[in-house]
């Protein structure tokens, strides 16, 4: 029978949740809103969540003063009709600014009535074309051409709504980028984990052994793990570089590739060295975690076996391997997740170029680099259901009841 948690136990669980709410919910629900919208920050026309018209009063305002106050220098060269005619058109603009005098941000506003604002100005515009052609002659202080860019910019001011639904969703589904970023993040996320678990289970054995000089073996495995990812990379770069690099000098000699450019250069070489690198690296954090499940196996059981006439494979399968299945779980569970979600070593090693663009890469350079903030969260979301399916894939596959009360 389960027992129910009471006030003072839900007290003290209280500031976890509100730290998860902070750091994990709050951003998941941020990122599935702007995912409504086409949100584009390098954009005035998307650069919020606009569910209805809106309209930007003060580009509105600041546009129209500018067109004012140029008119009123060039109008001192008009004589007869055209010189009423432009004086009529500073008024109107005026007259229809007027209003949004002092508003300092973009405003709701009724589509009708915005459209009617920027049929006035574009009437005012054609106007005021024939009027510098009927006076061609003349050297104005500033010209159409000038006032002719501040009306263009006015048409801008009316901000559609922005408002995509679930439509985002369906073009990540037909998005190519999206699918070979999928495929290169899983590539990378199989065979380095792959590659991590094998040389990782070795060397948590060899460190599990008592012998002697075993505490230093353990300290110097363990410094490539203690060397931030960022730096690591940078320095694995250098060794890979075409005209100086060691280990790009080294796989040349060897015959894996066929040049030291190649490294880094080709599509094959550049996702080999990712891969390289991240082995190279978090080894030793997988030795770690599995060496934790070793260390609280009962040495009877190897005793026993020993006795029994078993040997080292036998007892390994029998032994070692069912009883280190809770920290094999938690092992490639938590490095798989980290895995597929690379980032800084594949932006300092390559910069997700030559085929090695993650979805990590990808997102980054949606949201930051061409800031499209709604489309980059849905391939952010994305990216969170994948780390859910394989949560759930480990979870069911490795035993659902490593999980469950005894």
């Amino acid at each position: 029978m389960k027992k129910r948690i009471t006030f003072k136990q839900a007290m003290f669980l209280m500031p976890l949740l509100i730290l998860l709410g902070i750091f994990a919910v709050y951003p998941i629900a941020t990122s599935a809103v702007y995912s409504l919208f086409d949100y584009r920050t390098n954009d005035q026309s998307a650069a919020g969540l606009y569910v209805s018209s809106k309209f930007n009063a003060p580009l509105f305002y600041e546009d129209a003063g500018y067109i004012t106050w140029y008119m009123e220098d060039d109008v001192t060269l008009l004589e007869g009709n055209d010189l009423t005619a432009a004086q009529a058109i500073i008024d109107g603009i005026n007259e229809i600014a007027a209003p949004y005098e002092g508003v300092s941000e973009v405003v709701s506003i009724d589509d009708d009535i915005a459209q009617s604002v920027l049929d006035k100005m574009d009437a005012y515009q054609n106007e005021l074309k024939t009027i510098y052609a009927n006076n061609s002659s003349k050297e104005f202080y500033n010209g159409y051409e000038k006032l002719s860019l501040l009306f263009d910019e006015i048409k801008t001011c009316k901000i559609s709504s922005n408002f995509t639904g679930l439509a985002a969703y369906k073009q990540v589904l037909q998005d190519t980028r999206f699918g070979t970023s999928l495929g290169t993040t899983i590539t990378f996320t199989v065979i380095s984990v792959f590659f991590e678990f094998v040389l990782g289970l070795a060397l948590a054995l060899i460190m599990n052994k008592a012998i002697k000089g075993i505490g230093i073996v353990r300290t110097v495995s363990l410094i490539p793990w203690a060397i931030p990812t960022a730096v690591s990379a940078l320095m694995w770069s250098y060794m890979y570089d075409g005209s100086y690099g060691v280990v790009a000098k080294i796989f040349t000699d060897l015959g894996f590739i066929s040049s030291p450019e190649v490294m880094l250069l080709s599509k094959s070489g550049a996702m080999a060295a990712a891969i390289l690198a991240d082995v190279w690296k978090t080894t030793p954090y997988m030795a770690l975690l599995l060496l934790a499940g070793l260390q609280v196996i009962d040495k009877g059981l190897y005793e026993s076996a020993s006795i029994d006439g078993a040997g080292p494979i036998k007892t390994f399968f029998s032994i070692t391997l069912p009883l280190l299945k809770p920290s094999i779980l938690v092992a490639l569970l938590f490095r798989t997740l980290d895995a597929f979600r690379v980032y800084d070593l594949i932006a300092v090693l390559t910069g997700g170029a030559q085929g090695t663009e993650t979805l990590s890469i990808y997102a980054y350079k949606l949201m930051i680099n061409q800031s499209n903030y709604g489309y980059g969260s849905v391939v952010v979301l994305a990216m969170a259901a994948c780390v859910g399916i394989i949560s759930f894939i480990f979870v069911k596959v490795l035993g659902a009841e490593l999980l469950e009360d005894d």
